[in-house]
Order: C-alpha cells, then structure tokens, then sequence
C-alpha cells in the first residue's frame, strides 16, 4: 500500500487545548504574585508612617503582655493632688508616684532591678523576710524601693504590706522580733487602731544557727511561771508563740530564782538558744502580762535601723555571789536589788 506524497501529519486537538491552559495558569500565577508584592510594600510604607505619626504605639508592639495590666493599675490608681503630680517622675513610658509603705516579698527570694520591668537590669534579690522601704508606685504595678544606698525596683505582684501592721485586734500589742539584731519590740496601736507606735524594745537572744523560726504567728495563750525546756532546764515567765518556741527568760538548772545559768544570761545580745527567744525576766514577765491569746509576733531578719534602740543587759561577774539571781528579777528577795 502506498501513501500519498502529500500527506501531513497534524497535531491532535487536545494537546493544543492543553498547552492554552497551562499558559493562563502561568500569567495568573505571575499577576498574583506582583498584587501580594504590592501590597506588603504598601503595607510596610503604611507601619513606618503609623510609627512616625504615633510614636507611643512602638510600646504596644514591643510589650504587648503588659498593656492590660498598664491599663488596669492606672484604673485603680486615686487621683493625685497638684502637689502629688508636681513630685512624680518618669521612668521609661512608667510614671512613678510618691508613696511610703513597708512591704514583704510574698515569694522566697525576690529580684530587685535597676527599672520597673523584667527587662531592667537586675539588681539583687531579697528574701520574705528583708522588710521593704517603699518610696514610689509605679503605674505599671511596680514599686520603687530603696535598696543598697540606692534605687531599685520590685513587682507589685510579688509584694504584699508588712504582715500584721494594719491587723485590727483587742491585744494591747503586736511584736516584732529582729533575729539579726537579736531585738524584740513591742508596737502599741494608732489613732487608727494599727499597731504603728514601737512602745517598747528588749534585748533578747534567739535561736543559733537560724532555729528560730521567721514567720507571722498568733499567740496560743499558754503561759508559765516555771517551764521546763530543752535539755532539762526551766525558764520563767514562759509564752508560748507556737509550737515548741516560746519567750521565756534566760535558763535555770532548777525551778529556784537563785540558780540561774550565768553565763547565758551573759549571751543576752547574741544567738544562743536552741529556738526559743530567752529575755531578760524583767522583760519576760512583762511580754506575759501583756501578751493575751492570739497577740501577733512576727519574727524576721533585717539589718535596718529599729526605730527603738537595742538596751545593753548588765553583765554578770562570774565571780560575784549574786551570780546565780538575774538582776532585772523584780522579787524582793533579789540580792541585786
């Protein structure tokens, strides 16, 4: 069979069909991408001129987190006299607000930074029991502080008032207890009914090697004119503040006035029980007397000033025959007196 010299051979249709396809598939690929390109340009040139015409807005992007809790501690914040608002300063986009207040940190250690954020160099940390000087309120929620000679700056949300400072209660006192500076005070109520007034400072001596407890604590209302104690010695005027540790005086060998341990009552000053706090009896006898159920002590370190000054005990001449009586023992019998 032959074929004709004139023959051709022609393209299927469908392949032609194909091939338009892919071509406005291409072109609308390219024209979707010059549109996006477009648009991120516009969008770019759009943030920049945003950012120039409102320059505050940089903060809502950078800390978006702390917008609310900007808005909110500013919400609560009162209104502050003309005289307040002349004394405010500014720290960063944070202003700070005159404000005197004795704080506690709330956690076991707390950071201390050179700004009133996570972001600011941090300076140090203090622990529950480091009593806090409040010099400012932030109004991001912070507080500005005094720390190490200088300023430095706490988390509101890691800060609490001095425990039981504002306590409203029918005890005549409250108590403090500075195991550092081996000091007790009593503090009487304000014109408010807080108990604000130190009345009263003794020496004492707490636990060695941190065995007095730090802490808040409620008096049991268990008290004692003889207790016996660790290591088969008594004390006088006995109170219980909770569980094993007590204020009593400065340990006897036995229940008798004139068998005192000298030579601990010559510690008064310094760490030297075994977690009670030992007092003069004097001062025992008087914490007793005015000490009733659910009296707060609050037992804590700190090397700050007390507003009352620490009284220097008498010491005991080992040597003297009155040895065995504390001096400060109001019984007519005292030799001392």
């Amino acid at each position: 069979m032959q074929f004709s010299s004139n023959y051709q051979k022609k393209t299927p249709p469908h392949r032609g069909k194909k091939r338009q396809t892919v071509n406005k598939r291409l072109l609308l690929i390219i024209a979707s991408v010059i549109v996006a390109a477009a648009l991120i340009v516009s969008g770019v040139f759009l943030f920049k001129h945003y950012r120039k015409t409102h320059p505050a807005s940089g903060g809502a992007y950078e800390k978006v987190e702390s917008l609310s809790e900007s808005e909110t501690a500013s919400e609560s914040q009162p209104e502050t006299s003309a005289e307040a608002t002349a004394e405010t300063e500014t720290v960063g986009d944070v202003t700070v607000t005159p404000y005197k207040a004795t704080f506690y940190s709330t956690t076991t250690t707390l950071n201390v930074r050179s700004t009133p954020s996570t972001s600011g160099d941090k300076l140090g940390m203090v622990g529950q029991e480091t009593p806090l000087s409040v010099t400012g309120r932030c109004s991001n929620g912070w507080y500005r502080i005094d720390y190490n000679g200088g300023v430095g700056y706490v988390s509101g949300e890691y800060v609490t008032e001095a425990p039981g400072q504002t306590q409203k209660s029918d005890a005549p006192y409250l108590f403090k207890v500075n195991r550092k500076q081996n000091i007790v005070i009593a503090y009487a109520k304000d014109a408010n009914g807080d108990y604000t007034v130190p009345k009263k400072a003794m020496v004492c001596s707490v636990g060695m090697d941190g065995k007095t407890p730090t802490g808040t604590y409620a008096t049991t209302g268990d008290k004692y004119d003889w207790r016996l104690l660790s290591g088969n010695v008594y004390g006088q005027y006995a109170t219980r503040i909770n569980g094993p540790y007590l204020f009593h005086s400065v340990p006897y060998f036995t229940k008798s006035k004139s068998d005192l341990e000298y030579e601990e009552y010559n510690k008064l000053g310094e760490a030297a029980s075994l977690g009670c706090i030992r007092l003069s009896v004097e001062d025992a006898k008087w914490v007793q007397e005015n000490c009733p159920k659910g009296t707060t002590v609050i037992i804590y370190d700190s090397d700050e000033k007390e507003p009352l000054p620490r009284p220097t005990p008498a010491k005991i001449d080992v040597n003297d025959s009155r040895r065995g009586w504390d001096p400060t023992d109001p019984d007519t019998n005292n030799p001392w007196r």
